[in-house]
């Protein structure tokens, strides 16, 4: 029923020139509040053990599958300019996004004001590079400028996510507040990324190499999927997010390191791992839209809480344009992309649910639903947005 409610709501979504993931969202959100007409048929979903291993993997398979279509060399490439903006994309919207949660939630944990602070860091660049593509106006100077920058940020954003929940995690253990607390895993993070980084490029195109000797088929699938869980778990096990785990594997895993596969007839890497992610993924954002809570929405403090929230989510992203220096870029077009939240928000809500410090949620269900509000409506606003900006920006010749 999942499945099958995820292909409706994508299919809509797409009807109505939007992403699929909204769709497959808004499905989840229909689903989980049609107990409000008087039946309770699927209220089950929302604590199904089954369900909630298959939106995990689906979760650890999508950061995968980003980290296949971004590269180091690519992160190298895009130059200052794409690093400042990502930069500012990170440092403004969470300034703000603290600032908010603190100002309409004062008797709040200054760990809720960190994490929804983070959580707005977050940037999904697909819905733009959709819009870009549609446009023609892909191969821009805006369009290499906010892909370039979006990979950066997704990397400063799984750090600082990674900081904030390790950060929680000692105060649920009982240590308390320091420099080193703050430090530690912000530090780990960066290590953690860096020494896989390392290590992976130098031992994975072995391991593959070794793969060859096997003639069985699916060998670079399993090994690929192996790795990715590999680094997961060892992740996890230092008390870092899995995610940053499994975008560190697919940053890791290129082209170059599995050619020779292709070249004995076998699919490429990103082609056999789709049908996974087409199974799994949506399940994620079906479970996202299934606990979210309408119910919640009813009272006016949470309105405020999403409409505030949107709007430092907004005004965020438009700092990131002050990074833009000497290129000729236009600006507007560049802040305009990197608005929207979509799955990757979604994601760093979702981890706040299972937070708590003794005992009590970080992230209640009336904070998480206006989160997910802030997600869907800079989502939706997006691709208006930029369609009308890039259509008084002239064309590159």
């Amino acid at each position: 029923m999942v499945l099958v409610v995820a292909k409706i709501g994508g299919e809509l979504a797409i009807r109505a020139g939007q992403p699929p993931v909204l769709g497959e969202l808004l499905a989840g959100v229909v689903v989980g509040n049609i107990a409000l007409t008087g039946f309770t048929g699927f209220e089950g979903l929302k604590h199904q053990a089954s369900l909630e291993l298959f939106a995990e993997l689906g979760v650890l398979i999508l950061l995968f599958e980003v980290g296949l279509e971004s590269s180091v060399p690519q992160m190298l490439r895009v130059g200052f300019t794409a690093f400042s903006v990502a930069v500012l994309g990170v440092v403004a919207p969470f300034a703000l996004g603290w600032a908010v949660s603190a100002w309409l939630s004062p008797e709040a944990s200054v760990y809720l004001h960190a994490f929804i602070g983070a959580t707005l860091c977050a940037t999904s660049v697909g819905i733009t590079a959709r819009v870009l593509q549609d446009l023609g106006r892909s191969k821009e100077l805006e369009a290499r400028v906010i892909l370039g920058a979006a990979v950066i940020d997704d990397v400063l954003g799984l750090v600082i996510l990674s900081a904030v929940t390790g950060l929680i995690l000692a105060a649920d253990r009982g240590e308390p507040f320091s420099t080193w607390t703050v430090l530690a895993p912000l530090a780990k993070a960066v290590v953690f990324l860096a020494g896989s980084l390392t290590l992976g490029v130098a031992l994975v195109p072995r391991i593959l190499r070794a793969g060859l000797r096997v003639r069985v088929s699916g060998v670079l699938l399993a090994l690929s999927l192996a790795f990715c869980f590999a680094l997961s778990g060892l992740a996890a096990l230092i008390g870092l997010a899995p995610i940053v785990g499994a975008f560190a594997a697919g940053l890791i895993l290129e082209p170059i390191h599995y050619k020779e596969y292709v070249e004995r007839g076998e699919h490429s890497l990103e082609v056999l791992v789709h049908p996974i992610g087409a199974f799994l993924i949506p399940v994620f954002f079906v479970l996202i839209g299934v606990r979210t809570d309408l119910r919640t929405l009813a009272d006016p403090g949470i309105l405020v809480l999403a409409g505030a929230l949107t709007i430092a989510a907004i005004l965020g992203k438009q700092a990131c344009s002050l990074g833009v220096i000497g290129t000729g870029a236009d600006r507007l077009t560049i802040g305009l992309g990197m608005i929207p939240r979509g799955e990757v928000g979604l994601i760093f809500a979702n981890i706040g649910l299972s937070l708590t410090i003794a005992g009590e949620r970080i992230v209640d269900d009336a904070t998480f639903s206006a989160i997910v509000v802030m997600v869907i409506v800079t989502t939706l606003a997006t691709p208006p947005a930029l369609k009308w900006r890039l259509s008084r920006v002239p064309r590159a010749s």
